[in-house]
């Protein structure tokens, strides 16, 4: 049994393809159904059930899995660990971002991350949080980027910043003469909302003091998987929307008049890094930590009389 072997069952569990495994692997299809076909003649079990499409792991294929993620996981820490030791922030960097925050915060601080630390190479995929966490287990990705706290037990959270949220309000909405905004006065009277799946989406219920989209009284019911698009449902149609912080900063003029802030305590999300426990590049993390601190709005960095919204 060799690590390579490991390494082959991993990526033919993730893709569930024989030719996809083996690209990612950098091998041909032969080398890697060879290698793969010897692991299971040395185990002396069968790992992967060839008659299902797409292929799957058997039921011990699944506990050999498991074992060969920690595995290799560890094998990984060595070098990690020596380059941690050297100050030496190089290598390969896959994140994942959630998409309420990729398109507004990644290009903030990514040019100059990148810049600063030339040896990094650096992968960047949207996620919704569910995806991501099943990914950061998986070891398909190395950090997340997401809303916190998730208060999962195999991964450690380093908490970035608090986000504000905001009304956005059609100017034929009655909230739109109000100066402040009471979250606990919300209703359900022309609120757009994310689609499922979104962090974002159960927080929006949780301010606006709802459970379930179909209690909804719009005659349109309008779940988008884009903020653009509920602003400019707001624009075209009426109602409202909330909105993360980040994203307001490159409304025009004529979109911040329909701004809305809320009053103490302001509802908030927070944002942080996310990654397993037994993640060994910590100079690298806190690299990307500061990195992201020193590109932000200095008033998103230190915040106080905010209100956490669960997720």
């Amino acid at each position: 049994m060799t690590l390579v072997q490991l390494e082959y069952i991993i990526a033919l569990d993730n893709y569930r393809h024989f030719a996809i495994a083996a690209e990612k692997c950098f091998v041909t299809q032969p080398t890697l159904s060879m290698q793969i076909q010897k692991l299971e003649d040395t185990l002396g079990v069968i790992l992967f059930d060839r008659s299902k499409h797409p292929i799957a792991p058997t039921e011990i294929g699944v506990q050999i899995l498991e074992q060969a993620r920690k595995i290799i996981a560890e094998s990984k820490k060595v070098n990690e660990i020596i380059d941690d030791e050297k100050h030496d922030i190089k290598g390969d960097v896959r994140i994942g971002v959630i998409p309420t925050l990729a398109p507004y915060l990644v290009p903030l601080f990514i040019s100059s991350f990148i810049e600063k630390y030339p040896k990094i190479n650096l992968q960047v995929s949207e996620h919704m949080t569910s995806t991501m966490l099943d990914l950061l287990k998986k070891d398909q990705i190395d950090i997340g980027l997401m809303v916190t706290p998730l208060n999962e037990e195999s991964m450690k959270e380093s908490p970035l910043f608090y986000e504000e949220f905001f009304a956005y309000v059609s100017h034929r909405h009655p909230m739109y003469d109000l100066k402040k905004i009471d979250s606990s006065e919300l209703n359900n009277e022309g609120l757009w909302i994310l689609d499922e799946g979104h962090c974002f989406r159960s927080q929006m219920l949780n301010i606006c003091n709802a459970k379930k989209a179909d209690r909804y009284n719009n005659r349109v019911l309008y779940e988008s998987g884009s903020l653009e698009s509920l602003k400019k449902l707001v624009d075209r149609r009426g109602g409202y929307t909330l909105l993360p912080e980040l994203f307001t900063l490159d409304l025009s003029k004529d979109e911040q008049t329909k701004l809305r802030k809320f009053s103490d305590p302001v509802p908030t999300r927070e944002v942080g890094l996310v990654v397993k426990k037994s993640y060994a590049k910590k100079k690298l993390l806190e690299a990307m930590h500061q990195e992201i601190l020193a590109n932000l709005p200095p008033t998103m960095v230190s915040r106080k009389n905010t209100k956490v919204i669960k997720l």
